[in-house]
């Protein structure tokens, strides 16, 4: 089935276009965005169980950006009568003439910038599910839960609690403006199961889920992460330390995710070019990696919880080539950065909701696959360790070092898994020196969507990432 559009936007799209017809009277642009967005969240855990918005309106709102002088203004509303368009005009205007008399009171500057584009243009897309959050049998998906969380217990007589988690998503957006009438309907889904285990002295966990644009069909295939997860957990809080130094390592997809991520990720966010904030902006056209390296950001380049038709400022989605055999061809854009450093954007302004502004977010981050076996790379690695699971990273694009936590390593030894697990492992490094260290590359890949991501310490998104197995040097500890 295609997941229907909002009736709602439907009804309101005739006064919000007569409102932007208002508002072009007195600014030379003026753009809509409004979403109304249902959803589910279910945990589940042995002490708990709890719902969140069976038919939930998680987001329903209207945020206007207007064109003022040289820069841009917004407002957002979470309500909106298309039967009176003057009284939302007369409140807007007022609120924006406000914001400009702030500026001039406290003598702030803004970053001069044109006017957008407004080439016509007109979509409409819905796209599959066979579910829909909002019409979800929610006891039956609890049921299903418990029974999962119970099983794992009765597993493993060092499981502490086993926490499940489920959500969905049934996202509806549309974007105006004088010339433009872009809607799109779409539901993301995410399932996670997490295990504790405690041995009596320590308490580890595990982690493994399932994410995909899909609806609450999806949660079925938890039942497969539940050992998968418990195995991690397990193996975990029965490992040793790591004594630090530099390795030859294998990543899984899990760990190339993240490295994709945090090297390429933020550092290439191109309104940090702007404010000359990330030494990626430095190396375009220049060697990053070794020539095994091609990596792809979009919304396009996989099929994961961030794949949408278009972005907040009414861009196509698109597919970017980051690298390309290693170098660096570009990074990402949103609009207005796109006109501040004379490029085009490449479909990757977003914002938290209609209540934030937009910035340049990541969408799907993939390096391509390669042409290596993963059983041939184990067999390569004289001595080293297999890194598996995400935890969580960070990086400084301004230096471009990235520092990745990683759940656990399995050693290799005369290209032979022995059996050992260390845990934790923090992998540290420069971006360069990591891609360019780079020598295999499997020939499949892996995408995951579990994750969001921040911009600094806030302004949250949903992202997923991923790849295929690399081979490379890292130094860990």
């Amino acid at each position: 089935m295609k997941a229907p559009f909002s009736e709602y936007l439907t009804s309101i799209a005739p006064g919000l276009k007569e409102l932007i017809t208002l508002l072009r009277g007195t600014y030379d642009y003026v753009s809509i965005l409004a979403t109304d967005s249902k959803g589910l969240q279910i945990n589940v855990s042995q002490g708990s169980k709890s719902v969140s918005g069976q038919t939930l309106t998680t987001e329903r709102g209207i945020v206007v950006r207007v064109h003022v002088g040289d820069h841009y203004s917004e407002y957002s509303l979470n309500r909106f009568d298309p039967k009176d368009p003057s009284s939302a005009y007369k409140k807007i205007t007022e609120e924006l003439q406000k914001q400009e008399e702030l500026l001039k009171i406290t003598g702030s500057t803004s970053y001069k910038t044109g006017t957008l584009k407004d080439e016509p243009a007109e979509l409409f897309v819905e796209m599959e599910t066979e579910q829909l959050p909002e019409t979800c049998d929610v006891e039956k998906l609890i049921s299903f839960m418990t029974e999962l969380s119970d099983k794992g217990m009765k597993d493993s007589e060092e499981a502490a609690d086993i926490r499940v988690r489920a959500q969905s998503t049934h996202i509806c957006k549309m974007f105006l403006s004088e010339h433009r009438d872009l809607r799109q309907s779409y539901v993301y889904s995410e399932g996670t199961i997490i295990p504790i285990v405690t041995d009596g002295k320590k308490t580890d966990f595990g982690y493994a889920g399932v994410s995909g644009l899909c609806g609450p069909e999806l949660f079925k295939g938890l039942t497969d992460c539940l050992p998968d997860g418990l195995k991690q957990a397990l193996d975990s809080l029965h490992a040793e330390p790591i004594k630090p130094g530099e390795y030859t390592i294998i990543t899984n997809p899990e760990v190339t995710g993240l490295i994709a991520h945090e090297a390429f990720g933020h550092g290439v966010e191109m309104d940090q070019f702007v404010k000359g904030r990330a030494l990626g902006a430095q190396y375009i056209g220049k060697r990053v990696g070794s020539d095994l390296v091609t990596m792809h950001e979009g919304a396009l380049c996989a099929k994961d919880v961030t794949s949408y038709a278009f972005d907040d400022e009414g861009v196509l989605a698109g597919d970017v080539t980051e690298i390309e055999n290693g170098i660096l061809k570009t990074g990402i854009c949103d609009s207005l950065a796109a006109l501040r450093l004379k490029t085009e954007p490449t479909g990757n302004g977003k914002r938290e909701n209609f209540e934030h502004k937009v910035y340049t977010r990541m969408t799907n981050t993939m390096f391509d696959s390669g042409a290596s076996k993963v059983e041939d790379m184990i067999k390569s690695v004289d001595y080293g360790f297999l890194l598996e699971g995400m935890e969580s990273g960070m990086e400084d694009p301004k230096h471009w070092g990235i520092q990745c936590i990683v759940k656990l390593g399995r050693e290799i030894k005369d290209g032979k898994l022995t059996g050992k697990v260390v845990a934790p492992v923090i992998m540290t490094g420069y971006v360069p020196d990591l891609l360019g260290s780079i020598s295999m590359i499997s020939d499949d890949r892996e995408c995951f969507g579990n994750g969001a991501c921040g911009k600094g310490h806030k302004e949250w998104v949903k992202v997923a990432d991923g790849g295929p197995y690399l081979k490379t040097v890292g130094r860990l500890g």
